[in-house]
Formats: C-alpha cells, structure tokens, sequence
C-alpha cells in the first residue's frame, strides 16, 4: 500500500484573479508529514479527535512530567482556543495512550528517539484511539509532534480530524546531531527569541542547539570565576545570566534538545580583553589570545569550568578557526616566548588548541573544533576530538579515515547567512558523500545548519533560519532512500509549502520557500501553499 497522509488545504495560489481549491484525493503520493517518517502505513478513514483529549501516560515513568507538559504544548497547538468549551462526547479519538518503557530522562547524543504511532480505525469490536509506545520520553516528544501533524483542523466542520485512518507508524532518526548553529556574539539574542527558535527546532525534529555565545564583537555571558568578562557585552541590557542560561538549558531538555555551547579559541576573542585587557598580546594588536600567559589558560579553565555547571551536554565546541598569528609575530614579548619555547606560529597554534582541548577534556567534555584545526594538525589532535566541517566538501570523508568523529556544515549549501542559497541544495546536501565504508560513515554524527548573526537579529531571525534548515533537517532524519528524489518540485515542495504554513500557524515567521533570496516578504497576494 503507498504511503498517503490526506489532509486538506482551504487556500491555494491566485491564478488570473481567482481561487482554485486544491484537492487532495487518494490518488495522491505526497505525504505531509515533515520530517518523513521511517515506515508507515494508512488506511482511507477519517476520524474526529475531541478537544478534550485526555493524556492516558503509562509504563515505569508514568508520572513523566517532561511528557505531561509536551502533551500540554501540543494541545495549545492542535486545538483553537475556544474549542474547549460546549463540547459533546461524540468524537472518534478521545485519549491518548503513552507508553514508555525507561524511566531514565538522561539527554545525552544518542539517546532513543524512536516512537511507534497507532491511530485506530474504526473496525467492529474494536475501541477507536491512539497510542504512542517508545523507550524514553525523548521518542515520546517526538511521537508527539508526529501526531500533532496528523490532527487537521477542518473549517467547515470546526472540528479537529485525522484523515486516512488508521494509521501506523514507527519511526527513529538517521543521524543522532540534528544541530542548528545560533550565534548570539554578532547580535544579542534575548532568552524569549532563543525560546522560540528552540520550539520551531522541535517541530521539524532537530535536536541540537549549537550556542555560538561568544565571539569577537560581543562577550554577553556571565562567568563568576571572572566576573569582568561580560564588560565585553554591546551593553548592560544584552547579556546572558547564569540563570538565563540554565533556564534556556532546562527549556531545551524538555523538548529533547541539547544545548551544546562554544567559546571559540584562539581566535575570534577580541572582546575577551575588554573585561580583561592582559588577554590582548597588545593594545594594539588584540588577537589572538596571549598564548604566552598562564593568565589566559587561567580564564579559559575558568570559562569552562563554569560552563560545566551550566551545560551537561557531553560536547563542548573549542572553535579553533580563523587564527591570524600575525599578532603573535608582531609582539616582541609573544615572539620571544615562542622563540624559547622552539614554535612557530603555526606550532603556537597547535599548542594552542591542544592545550584547550585538555582543559575540557580534564572536565569530561569532548572537544569539537572547526576544521581548520584537522587542516593544520590532524594527526596531533586528541582522538576524541570531533571535526566540525565548515569550509567545503570533501573534509568528512578524510577526517573518518582518520579514525576521528565529524559533523557537517557545507557552508556552500548549509549556512543560513548565505541568502542566495535556495531550499534545494539544504535539502540535497548528503553527509555521507564520499564515503563507503560503514564502518567510517558511523563516524559522521550528523550535521548542522549555521545562523551565522552577523546581519541577522530578533527582527529576522526566523525568517531566515525557516523554512530552509528544515529542508537539512528532513534529511538528517529520514532515511536515505526517503530523500533521494529526483523531481523535488514534484514530491518535496508541496510538503515544504505545507511546512511552512504549518510553521506560520504555530506563530513562527517562516519565509515564503520560493524566495530567490531567504527572508524576503512575499512578492505579492497569494496563498501560503504557493509561496
């Protein structure tokens, strides 16, 4: 039986002034379901789901408060407002069933987010309703968000449905790093903006939230081991408090999202030195971080060490990228020490990265860094390290034959800040790519979508993340075959448009999807399907 999921759209493109109502029949081979699931079947009934539908939550963890508060989200977004109120009894799907089997609520990588997904017929001598059975609470939310896809409101009954019942599902995720990058160095983010990225990460399945907190332009987070360093803050106002970033932590676990945060070294500190002046090699001369002080892998062990209350995320992202030594050779007191120590620059560099990578190593992380630290160094790099991919193709395939761990983010096709990159190659992009050995491709985590700040802010932050990371992040869920279509106007941009609109309801500013460039408003009337 092909895989159908009906569901009905009241508005469409204009065509010479007028509307023209798209029909979905069983003929139809497009399944609006985003991500698409691993396996599932249909049948051609339809079901009423009553507003009122009761959480029944059973097995060992029974009185899960993740999964409680998750069904409560997801009430609020699969019902109206006033759907709650001179209700009757005569609905097909009054409760639904969770069972989970582990009572373990531990997010580490890797942790089982399959699900199974019953939506009973209508047969003799049988109850109609749904179940969602999986291991952890994290499969739970993630079954969740699959049934709330399911759940239609139809506006000429008022009614919530279910199409083409019943409905089988079962599902888990291809690569276990599902990541979105947010940069809140180049632009200060406030905690309710990052809470809603947050939300619209869990509706398309992504389950990472890389947190560029500091960079260069900006140091917004507070440090109690060295509490001068949020000086390097745009302002009093723009600034993270330990508390904000726990909270953001716990906001995230709730919806199966990890948070794994960065402090890029050593490059990209400059505005370390604000708070902390001694971190410069010079006045004049601000970066790289003095790699010639003990003072400076002081406040790095401090920086991580406070962190490590904060983030129980197992990785820790070092950055390591775009290290200009010119500072280190142009200050006479750096020069000397590299001089005594028999280094050059590019040694000091090395010895750099290394360095931090035993600091947060010593504090059970494992270490990330970009790229350009494999580029320059590969075989010295500790071998827990992870590569994170960045300047182009090809970097993947050797850093796994290598024996090391690698996440993609092909900025030519998966950075968010390059507008003029269409919907497609996000979603074309594969991370396996030049790799055959099973064995090596176990070393690709899974990738990432960057949302580099540097023009983006809380004003244009959505619309440029969305719709195109969700284009990534089918891809980095669903199985390979599932994605690899040849006629993706045909097949996956229907369902995008549907996305999107799915998106929009839910109170996420995503772009229209055909926008020559990402953000832009429409060019004119028209249907949310067809823009």
């Amino acid at each position: 039986m092909t895989l159908l999921l009906l569901l009905l759209l009241h508005f469409v493109s204009l065509s010479n002034g007028g509307r023209t109502p798209i029909i979905r029949n069983s003929d139809s081979s497009i399944v609006y379901l985003w991500p698409l699931p691993r396996n599932f079947t249909y049948g051609h009934q339809t079901l009423s789901v009553s507003p009122g539908l009761k959480l029944d939550l059973q097995g060992v963890n029974a009185n899960s408060s993740i999964v409680q508060e998750a069904f409560g989200r997801y009430q609020d977004l699969i019902f109206k407002s006033w759907a709650h109120k001179g209700l009757s009894s005569a609905y097909d799907v009054s409760k639904l069933t969770v069972l989970v089997s582990s009572d373990d609520e531990t997010l580490n990588l890797g942790v089982d987010e399959s699900y199974v997904l019953y939506v009973n017929g209508k047969q003799s001598h049988s109850i109609v309703g749904a179940t969602i059975e999986a291991n952890t609470v994290y499969g739970a939310i993630r079954g969740l968000e699959t049934f709330s896809q399911l759940c239609v409101f139809n506006y000429d009954t008022k009614a919530v449905e279910v199409y083409n019942a019943p409905w089988y599902i079962k599902d888990e995720p291809r690569f276990a790093f599902r990541g979105l990058l947010l940069d809140t160095s180049r632009h200060y983010l406030p905690v309710e903006v990052i809470k809603q990225v947050i939300d619209s990460m869990s509706y398309s399945k992504l389950n990472v939230l890389h947190w560029h907190i500091i960079d260069e332009e900006s140091f917004p987070l507070e440090v109690p081991s060295y509490p001068k360093l949020w000086k390097g803050s745009y302002s009093k106002q723009e600034r993270y408090t330990i508390e904000d970033a726990i909270y953001i932590v716990e906001y995230a676990k709730k919806r199966g999202i990890h948070i794994m945060a960065e402090t890029d070294v050593p490059g990209h500190a400059e505005s370390w030195g604000i708070g902390y002046p001694d971190l410069w090699p010079s006045k004049n001369c601000t970066e790289p971080l003095d790699i010639s002080k003990n003072f400076t892998f002081e406040v790095i062990s401090g920086i991580l060490q406070d962190m490590r209350k904060i983030f129980p995320f197992g990785m820790f992202h070092l950055g390591g990228d775009e290290v200009n030594t010119d500072c280190w050779n142009n200050t006479p007191h750096i020069k000397e020490w590299l001089r005594e120590h028999n280094l050059t620059t590019k040694g000091g560099y090395e010895y750099f990265v290394l360095k931090a990578q035993e600091i947060a190593i010593n504090l059970n992380w494992i270490p990330v860094n970009w790229e350009e630290t494999f580029n320059n160094f590969g075989d010295k790099l500790n071998p827990l390290t992870v590569v994170h991919n960045w300047l182009g193709g090809g970097v993947c395939p050797e850093v796994v034959s290598k024996g090391l761990r690698c996440i993609v983010s092909n900025q030519g096709v998966w950075y968010l800040d390059h507008l003029d990159v269409p919907w497609e190659p996000f979603y074309t992009s594969e991370p396996l790519d030049g790799i055959s050995d099973s064995a090596q491709k176990k070393l690709v985590l899974g990738g990432e979508v960057c949302m580099w700040g540097e023009t983006a802010d809380a004003s244009d932050l959505q619309q440029t993340i969305w719709p195109r990371a969700a284009a990534a992040a089918e891809r980095l869920w669903s199985p390979l075959e599932a994605t690899s279509v040849k006629n993706l106007n045909a097949t996956v941009l229907p369902r995008l448009h549907y996305f999107r609109c799915l998106l929009n309801h839910r109170g996420i500013s995503a772009a229209p999807v055909s926008n020559f460039y990402a953000r832009k408003p429409p060019t004119g009337p028209g249907s949310c399907f067809d823009q």
